[in-house]
């Protein structure tokens, strides 16, 4: 099965390879751009980048459900196997570490942010995800971040697709995420975390034109529930 994203409305996705269904950040409940309920996604495995409610979502109801594990930084795995959080499945790792997931191998970077969990726990140090698939296709989801310049060294990597955030306020805005496409020279990108309430509006179509016009990175615009081909 070919590798494919499909973007789930604000950091949410959805990713599909070799039969296993990788979900990231899956805020849905109370995320006016969900493009699906929690109880409709299947799911083999959830990353979780960082410890913000509009991330951890609906992490805990949807493992519960599907018996995905929870992939996350220690300090979450820590968390979600408390027993108000009740997981059982978790597999904690830290930045620099990568893992053999059965979809792939995980490797936390860095992200520049914060990650305290919904209750005020510790939520240790925000991450990315560079995954690379069984497949061969490396996606990385730098996840809430800011501009760093380590990004030039993640790219040298070899990234299929950079899925960035565009929405500015929290996060990188358009300005900074089109300097990260130059520092990670992925083959393509997808921008995320945008739109989702009027403090990070922003004109994806714009950006994508930039992106076009500076880089030789294609962008790839989607609307919540839309899927792509990596």
């Amino acid at each position: 099965m070919a590798t494919r994203v499909r973007w789930l409305g604000h950091a949410a996705l959805h990713l599909e390879s070799d039969g296993k269904n990788v979900l990231i950040d899956p805020f849905l409940t109370g995320n006016p751009a969900a493009a699906v309920k929690p109880g409709e996604l299947p799911a083999d495995f959830i990353l979780v980048s960082h410890g913000h409610g509009d991330h951890v979502g609906d992490t805990i109801d949807i493992a519960k459900r599907t018996g995905a594990t929870v992939v996350a930084n220690y300090e979450i795995s820590e968390w979600l196997q408390q027993p108000k959080q009740g997981l059982k499945k978790v597999h904690g790792q830290q930045h620099g570490g990568g893992f053999k997931h059965p979809f792939g191998r995980v490797k936390l970077t860095l992200a520049f942010h914060g990650s305290m969990l919904p209750d005020g726990s510790n939520g240790g140090n925000p991450c990315g995800f560079l995954i690379t698939f069984n497949d061969g296709l490396r996606v990385y989801d730098a996840a809430d971040t800011g501009l760093f310049g380590d990004m030039k060294l993640i790219g040298e990597e070899g990234i299929d697709l950079a899925i960035l955030p565009i929405g500015d306020n929290y996060t990188m805005g358009p300005d900074d995420a089109l300097r990260a496409v130059k520092l990670l020279q992925a083959k393509k990108v997808l921008p995320i975390h945008y739109n989702t309430w009027p403090v990070i509006a922003q004109d994806g179509e714009a950006w994508a034109k930039r992106v076009s016009q500076e880089t030789s990175t294609q962008p790839v615009i989607l609307k919540p529930g839309a899927w792509m081909q990596v």
